[in-house]
């Protein structure tokens, strides 16, 4: 048998895989070693980096409980969906949510007519309610109208927040124009969505009007039909921070599982993100309001809501990646998951004490109730009430600093106060 020589290209490449085969082992062999250097498992490792706390030291550690509310109870035919923040003016509080016409019905996109429903939330008004103690609430009647044909609020307004500022009351809510502007989806005969739909919002002097609606949209999707939010603006709600308001919404990109929601590109580069939150932060109230470079800045949000806390702001996630959890953000942009695992409220609105005061001004001061939604047997509100308070929140940090104190001290003297169970 002859042997046949190698040559110089085939000795070339055998010393390339050998070289790559040498790397790769000396890059595995680098992280074992460095994590016995360290003595760090994985999980070890996420907990210091991600700065997490256990429960007990933990300001956000808490449990939602649900109360049922007199006056919003379930009554058949009868829809309310989504309520706004919750806010105190004199002795009386607010709240403004989505209702659409009694015993009306939902028939899809398809088939809706003037006075038919395409979805749930089609042919909606703004209606708002008070109470006097946060748990028997009087309905008092429309605060928004749709409005007139040809406007951009025509066919339906729904999903409403407030924001308080200057002296007034300034409502923002979903908007749509048009039934044409109803997009079936295929998924079922009522599924879709408006396709677009705008935020619009509606000034006044008092929390009981009467209102002025904007002529022009405050915020719109896209622009470009690809963007992550080219598809729809949802659930818009307010945060202020340095003299300017941010303004949080939920969206998706025009995705190749629903084509027949628009017309327009598919999102390739967010295929991978079925919902997420985005926020647009103007000077003034009624804006301009410009997106931020770096939306999303929450990955998921389908029924979340956010509040001010200390100098920034916190948010719950009930769907996405890290859903049932909080998120804080002292910047407004940037979050960071402080607790997981709790059965945070859907579609809750905050009680919000201070009335959107600037956490740079004067520290956000938590939160300890407000309203959200339940789903069976059909919509209607419940309240929930946890225990998320700055109060509290500084005694959970006074009790970790004597732990932090403790570790980086050199005495190891008995301390009671160090147990935070003897309270």
């Amino acid at each position: 048998m002859t042997i046949r020589p190698i040559t110089q290209k085939e000795i070339s490449i055998l010393l390339v895989l050998i070289a790559m085969n040498l790397f790769s082992c000396q890059q595995v062999e680098t992280q074992i070693e460095t994590q016995v250097e360290n003595n760090e498992s994985a999980s070890y490792k996420r907990f210091r980096e991600g700065k997490i706390r256990y429960e007990k030291f933990n300001e956000f550690n808490t449990q939602f409980k649900y109360i049922k509310l007199e006056g919003f109870e379930f009554e058949k035919g009868i829809e309310r969906y989504y309520p706004s923040s919750v806010i105190k003016v004199d002795d009386t509080y607010y709240m403004w949510y989505s209702k659409p016409p009694s015993y009306s019905e939902v028939v899809g996109p398809n088939e809706a007519t003037d006075s038919t429903r395409a979805f749930h939330w089609d042919l909606c008004e703004v209606w708002y309610a008070t109470s006097t103690d946060g748990y028997k609430w009087e309905e008092q009647g429309i605060a928004i109208h749709r409005g007139a044909s040809g406007r951009y609020d025509h066919r339906s307004v729904f999903n409403p927040d407030i924001l308080v500022a200057n002296g007034k009351y300034y409502l923002c809510y979903q908007a749509a124009g048009s039934i044409k502007d109803a997009r079936w989806s295929k998924l079922f005969k009522t599924s879709g969505d408006f396709v677009p739909n705008v935020i619009g919002m509606s000034v006044s002097n008092s929390p009981t009007g009467p209102w002025k609606a904007l002529d022009e949209p405050i915020l719109k999707p896209g622009p470009e039909e690809d963007a992550w939010d080219g598809e729809v603006i949802h659930e818009p709600t307010f945060f202020v921070k340095g003299g300017q308001y941010f303004l949080y919404y939920k969206s998706d990109g025009r995705l190749p599982w629903k084509p027949n929601i628009s017309q327009g590109e598919f999102n390739k580069e967010h295929a991978d993100i079925p919902l997420a939150t985005g926020v647009a932060i103007a000077d003034t109230p009624e804006g301009p309001y410009v997106k931020s470079k770096y939306n999303p800045v929450l990955m998921g949000g389908h029924g979340s809501m956010v509040w001010p806390y200390r100098n920034g702001v916190c948010a719950t996630l009930p769907e996405g990646p890290e859903r049932n959890s909080i998120l804080f953000s002292e910047d407004g942009i940037n979050f960071y998951p402080v607790i997981q695992g709790l059965t945070v409220p859907k579609g809750g609105g905050a009680y919000r004490p201070g009335t959107f005061t600037d956490v740079d001004v004067q520290p956000g001061q938590g939160l300890t109730w407000g309203v959200g939604h339940a789903f069976y047997p059909q919509y209607h509100f419940v309240r929930f009430d946890c225990n998320l308070s700055l109060d509290n929140g500084d005694k959970v940090q006074k009790d970790y600093k004597m732990i932090q104190d403790y570790m980086s001290g050199e005495g190891y003297e008995f301390d009671s106060r160090l147990n935070p169970n003897n309270k």
